[in-house]
């Protein structure tokens, strides 16, 4: 073996173990965040709070989450991943804490979305960290393996916050199990955390690589020439928001987000119901939605380096419109179907969340590696604004039909409006 491929060799070896190193912290992250949905039957009846509360709560949080994404993924090029993921993952768990103690409508509030703005310090700055390690030919790979990570952090919040309802749930008569939802699932957070301090580097350049040669980037000149590392804040956001792709990319996701978002938090309202501790077992048909969401990402990242040339829109498009029909399908089926909710549950969250892969890979690629952090954390911010909006609409929605059925109709709408838009994005 030459000197040339041993060096190459040495590097891809690096190059994976800064793919798994982050997705193995981000496994961790929404178990600070995903475990909202099944503390609010809980929490309503504790705090006596209706559900345009809850949708305000939770809103404000996405609200939080997706202002920070604006300004941490700007920092993510200037910082790095490294300190930044750390830090969030820390104080994610703390925050979660407090929200456990709280006592009113408004302590919630303020904690969980404080909470929001800690979780927004992990995304966009990892993908930055995986846009400097990997080229354009294998960032739908890379990507598609970054969002499994957070999709799989979804089952396993899902996981450990049934769990909690069971054991504790089970044991006690009273409303307090609600606060154990924000106690346990985060233990994990910190450990994830730490690992990922100790491992991670930022650039091949850290670890005495070379950056991998990228000819499909639209901005590989002035990548060579280093002049986007001499830009300032104030010109990396003008020439991210200067560019019309990306925008409309980012009202697109923002649909999407709504989809969500809307299927995380009030699925688990739904299968709840009153008398969830007579048939605890309809618990788990919810599961299905989350690693639906896992698959998908894995497979749709897959699928837009290999199948689609790395174009991004079109598997976007595809799975948004496929994933309009079955939201609609699920409003018809009652929660007492068990394998048709499973079935259908699980292709909702593959079509629905499967996209999020291809519109992290499309930042680098329209916008250029060196501004990918700024790009992840304005489509991050644009996707959590709506999505916040959408919490609050669908909360009243709720309180006003009384079913939270309505979620899948509106689920729907929006996936079909992301998909529209998306298909005017031409790479």
């Amino acid at each position: 073996m030459t000197s040339t491929e041993a060096q190459s060799q040495k590097f891809r070896t690096a190059q994976w173990r800064m793919l798994l190193v982050t997705m193995f912290c981000y496994l961790f992250y929404y178990t600070g965040r995903h475990n909202f949905g099944w503390a609010i039957d809980g929490m309503s009846a504790d705090l006596n709070l209706t559900k345009t509360d809850i949708g305000w709560i939770s809103g404000s949080m996405l609200a939080c989450y997706g202002l920070g994404q604006a300004v941490n993924g700007n920092l993510g090029d200037k910082f790095g991943a490294r300190r930044m993921m750390a830090l969030g993952a820390l104080f994610s768990a703390a925050l979660n804490w407090s929200v456990s103690y709280a006592s009113s409508f408004t302590s919630v509030l303020i904690f969980w979305s404080a909470n929001g703005f800690a979780q927004s310090l992990g995304w966009a700055p990892g993908s930055r960290l995986i846009s400097n390690w990997w080229s354009r030919t294998e960032r739908g790979k890379a990507f598609g393996f970054y969002t499994f990570a957070a999709g799989s952090s979804s089952v396993l919040t899902y996981v450990l916050s049934i769990g909690v309802l069971l054991v504790i749930g089970m044991m006690n008569s009273s409303d307090e199990t609600w606060r154990w939802i924000f106690r346990v699932p985060v233990l994990f957070l910190p450990i994830g955390a730490i690992l990922f301090f100790l491992i991670a580097r930022d650039r091949p350049e850290d670890l005495g690589f070379v950056s991998p040669a990228d000819p499909l980037d639209e901005d590989q000149k002035s990548d060579a020439d280093d002049n986007s590392d001499t830009e300032t804040s104030f010109q990396r956001y003008r020439a991210v928001l200067s560019n019309k792709k990306f925008l409309i990319a980012c009202v697109a996701i923002g649909f999407e987000s709504w989809a969500r978002y809307g299927l995380l938090v009030w699925v688990p309202v739904h299968y709840l119901g009153a008398g969830w501790k007579q048939q605890p077992g309809t618990l788990w048909i919810t599961l299905s939605l989350p690693v639906g969401m896992a698959l998908g990402a894995l497979t749709a990242g897959q699928l837009s380096d290999r199948l689609f040339q790395s174009n991004r829109s079109r598997p976007i498009a595809l799975f948004l419109g496929l994933g309009s029909l079955v939201s609609m399908a699920m409003y018809f089926v009652p929660t007492s179907n068990t394998y048709l909710g499973i079935v259908l549950l699980f292709l909702a969250g593959f079509l629905v969340y499967g996209p999020q892969a291809s519109f992290w890979a499309l930042c680098p690629d329209i916008l250029g590696r060196r501004r990918a952090g700024t790009g992840v954390g304005i489509m991050d911010a644009c996707a959590y604004g709506v999505a916040a909006l959408g919490e609050v609409a669908i909360g009243r929605i709720v309180d006003v039909t009384g079913t939270t059925a309505a979620v899948f109709p509106i689920t729907s709408a929006v996936c079909a409006a992301g998909a529209f838009c998306i298909l005017f994005v031409r790479q």
